[in-house]
């Protein structure tokens, strides 16, 4: 449906900030697509048609920017977006089977393209497959509106996605102290921070493990020049 005066007004202004960022106008057309999907947890047609106008633009090149980048959704997604990564590390240590079993636990579709969300019945979680998040040592990881959490079961993602449904507080163990909405994660990408960016530690044990080796047994980086 369309934006009400409200609404328009608002994205208006926060459209205003962004585009004024760049020294092009359809530079800004990313992060206005977050903006649009942060209004309604998706990009609507709607959504793409604000974008358009705003950007000197056609509905058309607006669509085949949103269609080709997974993050923006053509249909609403869930309050929480759980994107299991089933890529070849955390496949073999047990990704396919995370999703299987979420998608029977929600009762969601497990088929279909990366645009499209499969939320459960009640609208509070989105299930998804991703491409590999680059957390490859903290193998199987799942990711909750862009959030980690690291070493996954499908125990632990069954108990996790009960926690978002029934409304418990999640906290990802890399990541800020209160884990945002989907709307909320996609104003962030918008680039309107929530003022938890510093938040939770910059890298976990795992990640750290070869630099604590080369302290350890006095390994440096070659000198500049060296061969």
């Amino acid at each position: 449906m369309p934006f009400s005066d409200e609404a328009l007004t608002r994205l208006r202004a926060d459209a205003a900030d962004i585009i004024g960022r760049y020294p092009r106008a359809r530079s800004a057309l990313l992060p206005l697509l977050h903006l649009v999907q942060s209004e309604e947890g998706y990009v609507s047609e709607d959504g793409m048609k604000f974008c358009a106008e705003l950007l000197g633009c056609t509905q058309t090149e607006v669509a085949g920017v949103a269609s080709f980048y997974t993050m923006y959704k053509d249909s609403p997604a869930g309050e929480y977006q759980v994107g299991v990564c089933t890529n070849t590390l955390c496949a073999i240590m047990g990704g396919d089977q995370i999703y299987a079993a979420l998608t029977e636990h929600l009762g969601v579709d497990p088929h279909g393209d990366e645009h499209h969300a499969f939320v459960s019945a009640d609208g509070k979680v989105g299930l998804e497959r991703v491409e590999c998040n680059a957390a490859c040592d903290y193998a199987p990881v799942i990711m909750v509106n862009w959030e980690f959490f690291d070493n996954m079961t499908p125990d632990s993602a069954r108990e996790l996605v009960d926690d978002l449904r029934a409304g418990r507080k999640v906290t990802p163990p890399r990541g800020p102290g209160r884990l945002c909405t989907w709307k909320e994660a996609s104003r962030i990408l918008a680039g309107f921070g929530d003022g938890q960016a510093a938040d939770g530690p910059s890298a976990g044990p795992a990640s750290l493990v070869g630099l604590e080796l080369a302290k350890a047994n006095g390994w440096t980086a070659p000198a500049a020049g060296a061969k």
